[in-house]
């Protein structure tokens, strides 16, 4: 097997089990509570943040993956002889990629790629998951990287939010929008697009978020849920969660879904009860 480390930040949502099984390299943010600062998934499990934030009624913040994260990383593994793939979240979301960039130029002579996933949440840990699947059959590091570059802008990935404030906090919609939603009982779908997220439909009520999170996939380009791979991603909701499975496969007749949490970093600016899933468009 090719000596490829593949490395991504806490964003991705990429599991434990993934991380286990194809040793991953996992940068954790830092999410700020209050007046505490936690290393995600290794001060506070997943669980303990969604407690937190509903029982304390607190939004919670994110501080991005520094130079000096890469930096140690990359010299860890240039000097055990890896090649090194980082697949980041999208730039235009946060200021991770231009730190993983510039922590990459001091090590010239090795061969260091990374990838603008342009994507969020699991729309990173799919292309992850990718690549280790590759690197498992024996891919090298350029070819894992093209496969990378050619599906990237088909990764589609859609949600909904439960609370709306969180994503009037994050500026994703008004406080007027919010109130006005939040009193109306409207879900905002999201979609993530160019890397940051946009509100591109509402749901009345939970009982129709299902349909509707598909019936806009459809509207967006993706017209195969029987045959792909589909992840399923939820916060705190496992009834949400399962409502969408019991749709997706009685209705759509999807044959291949996993699953996958929404972690702190996303977490804070959806909040809980958020759930969604991510696929591929075309």
């Amino acid at each position: 097997m090719n000596k490829i480390k593949i490395v991504c930040d806490s964003l991705s949502d990429v599991t434990d089990q993934q991380i286990e099984k194809y040793d991953i390299e996992f940068i954790p943010l830092n999410i700020i509570i209050g007046d505490n600062e936690y290393k995600d998934r290794q001060d506070i499990s997943i669980d303990n943040f969604y407690s937190i934030i509903r029982n304390d009624k607190v939004i919670p913040k994110t501080s991005q993956a520094t130079y000096a994260d890469f930096y140690r990383v990359f010299e860890k593994y240039t000097q055990e002889g890896y090649d090194i793939l980082y697949i980041s979240v999208s730039p235009n979301a946060t200021g991770t990629y231009q730190s993983a960039v510039l922590a990459s130029q001091e090590f010239e002579g090795h061969n260091i790629k990374i990838i603008d996933s342009n994507s969020l949440c699991y729309g990173i840990g799919y292309q992850v998951l990718m690549a280790c699947e590759l690197r498992e059959d024996g891919k090298s590091l350029d070819e894992i990287v093209d496969y990378i570059e050619s599906i990237k802008n088909r990764v589609y990935a859609t949600f909904f939010c439960d609370d709306l404030e969180y994503l009037s906090k994050g500026g994703r919609i008004s406080g007027t929008k919010a109130m006005i939603g939040s009193v109306l009982g409207i879900k905002p779908i999201c979609v993530v697009k160019d890397g940051l997220v946009e509100n591109v439909a509402v749901a009345r009520g939970k009982k129709n978020i299902a349909h509707k999170l598909i019936e806009t996939a459809k509207e967006n380009g993706v017209t195969d849920f029987k045959q792909q791979r589909i992840f399923i991603g939820y916060s705190d909701d496992i009834k949400e969660r399962d409502r969408l499975v019991e749709v997706l496969t009685k209705d759509f007749g999807a044959q291949h879904i996993e699953y996958f949490r929404i972690g702190c970093g996303i977490g804070t600016h959806g909040g809980p009860g958020t759930t969604g899933f991510i696929c591929l468009k075309g």
